[in-house]
Order: C-alpha cells, then structure tokens, then sequence
C-alpha cells in the first residue's frame, strides 16, 4: 500500500504569498502617498479622495497586469525547458539517465546508489525527475499566471481601501497626520503578518515594511509640498 506525504510546508504558499504580500504593501503605501502627497498641495478633501480611489483602480490594474506578464514569462520559460527535456529523453534516454546521476551523486549518493535511484525515478516519471532534480521545477514553486494576477490585484484594492477610509473619516484639519500614522500601522500590521505567515522574525518584517513605507510617503509628502501640485 504507497502511503501519500501529508506533511505541508510554507513552500507551498509561495506562489500567492509572495504575490498578496506585495500587493497589500504597495496598495498601502502607493495610495498613503498620493494621498499624503495630494493633501501637502493643499487639494480639497474631495479632489484627494478621487485621487485616491483613482490610484486604487490604476494599481489594481496595473499590479494584476505586471504580475501576470511576469509570472508569464516564467511559465514560459519552465514551459520550454520540460519541452525540450521530454525530447532529450526520447532521443537518448541513457544519455539523460546518466544526468540525472550525476546529478544525484553530487548530492552526496555512491554511484551505483545515485545510478539505481535514477532507474527507479525515471521509470516512474521521468520527465518529473529531470524537471524536479536537474531544472528545480516543482508543482510547489511552478508558476501560476493567473494566480499571481489575482492575489496581486485584490490583496492591492484590500491595502489601498485602508487609507483610503480613514481619509473619508479623518478631519480635514492633520488629514496628514491621520493617514500616515494608520498607514504605517497598517504595514506593521501587515509585514508582521506575512513573515508569521512565511515562518520568518515577525518583529524584522514588521519593522521592515514599516520603514520603507516610511520614507515612501515622507518623500511624496515633500514632493507635494514643495511643489504644490498633484503627485
């Protein structure tokens, strides 16, 4: 009776970790900033709330589209590579079995040992072996186009709806400070929360988020400022 691994690991969320996490930063801090930056020009609270949700869309769009032309590409690229793996192994199955030895004899196997390991997986799945073994492609971390392009987008419009609503809510009067200070506790939250996640130091992801959010809405802030307009 073949028994099925159960066990799961934070690999396997790699694919939609990677793309939420940077969809939800840049919704928080590319929208806090134009907001920041449009409220240092003296706008109205209405023209900086159509500014806002104006940046929500275009971000959305714009982070679905990125990610799926990216996450494109490297499918692409895997694609080519097990096509031309599968040829390799109808023209000389010796050839690649002798590969995937070597393979498995620089991680440390004797030869007869890493030759009878590389009978036995490319009896049961060759094409899987050289993919997984020689090219690093697995399901767990093969990409996924359209998987990323939603995480993405709908992880950014969640980010983004946060200073958002504490814009519509906040007085006019230290509208600024009111946005920058939820924000930055919005990707404390948020950089906490994905290094749990991922299995890393909460306190480093949190600080780290939070730091470069920082500077992202200062420099807006005095771009607005200075220039008066816009940004």
């Amino acid at each position: 009776m073949t028994r099925r691994h159960t066990e799961r690991h934070r690999t396997d969320r790699i694919g939609w970790l990677r793309a939420a996490v940077l969809g939800a930063n840049d919704g928080i801090v590319s929208t806090a900033s134009l907001i920041i930056g449009v409220a240092a020009a003296s706008a109205t609270k209405e023209g900086i709330l159509v500014a806002g949700i104006a940046g929500l869309v275009a971000g959305a769009m714009s982070m679905a589209a990125g990610e799926y032309v990216s996450v494109q590409s490297q499918a692409d690229t895997e694609g080519a590579d097990l096509s031309r793996e599968r040829s390799e192994l109808d023209k000389d199955p010796i050839a690649e079995h002798r590969e995937l030895a070597a393979v498995y004899e620089g991680r440390g196997l004797e030869p007869a040992l890493a030759s009878q390991v590389a009978e036995q997986l490319m009896a049961h799945d060759a094409l899987g072996a050289h993919a997984r073994d020689e090219l690093g492609i697995s399901e767990a971390l093969s990409a996924r186009p359209i998987q990323a392009a939603l995480a993405s987008a709908a992880s950014f419009s969640i980010g983004a709806v946060m200073p958002l609503a504490v814009t519509a809510m906040a007085p006019a009067q230290g509208l600024i400070a009111w946005v920058a200070a939820t924000s930055l506790i919005f990707l404390a939250l948020l950089g906490a929360v994905a290094a749990s996640a991922g299995g890393a130091s909460v306190a480093t992801g949190a600080w780290r988020v939070t730091f470069w959010g920082a500077i992202a809405m200062a420099a807006t802030a005095g771009v607005g400022a200075l220039f008066g307009t816009a940004v």
